[in-house]
């Protein structure tokens, strides 16, 4: 049936009708892999925003490293979305839909303060990325319950990058010690 010869019906039951990605996966398998994965989805779609909205807010004596620190993390971050969705659709689940789809699963707070010092913005990226990785590990036990190797493998990778970044927000905003170190 073209889009030209469908009537209303045809298409509104077109539009209910569930998308069946080929898989060797059972149905629970599915059902639980979409549902952590959709959640980690949002979660870093919130942590880039956020990312990006210290990006775009930096100010002070290190605006250059942080921006750029800021800007790479975020480019991190953005390239995560399109994987963690694909891999998603491949297992046979559907995902995220919209900005409001989003906000009913993130788990990471945004931060609309009008103002943040660029310390406060390092250390709220930093707990942020320990939680995302904490999150990942979490979503990681549930691929391995059922035996979705490939999507265990991906993950393992997005820990490695977030852990990465969570080193460097931390090296970032670190003082000497009292010993000058």
């Amino acid at each position: 049936m073209s889009k030209s010869t469908a009537t209303p019906q045809d298409l509104e039951h077109l539009q209910e009708t569930p998308l069946l990605t080929p898989t060797d996966l059972k149905q629970e398998a599915t059902r639980d892999i979409t549902g952590a994965m959709n959640a980690i989805l949002a979660d870093v779609f919130a942590l880039y925003l956020k990312t990006k909205n210290f990006h775009w807010h930096m100010s002070g004596p290190h605006f250059r490293d942080y921006h750029l620190l800021f800007d790479e993390q975020g480019d991190q971050l953005f390239a995560m979305t399109d994987a963690i969705a694909e891999r998603i659709r491949k297992v046979g689940g559907t995902t995220l839909r919209s900005i409001g789809h989003i906000a009913r699963l993130q788990r990471v707070s945004d931060n609309d303060a009008p103002y943040v010092e660029p310390e406060d913005m390092l250390e709220e990226l930093r707990e942020d990325s320990k939680t995302l990785a904490s999150r990942l590990r979490e979503a990681h036990g549930v691929c391995e319950e059922h035996e979705d190797i490939a999507t265990a493998s991906l993950i393992e990778v997005w820990i490695d990058e977030t852990e990465r970044r969570t080193w460097f927000l931390f090296e970032a905003s670190r003082r000497r010690d009292s010993t000058g170190h």
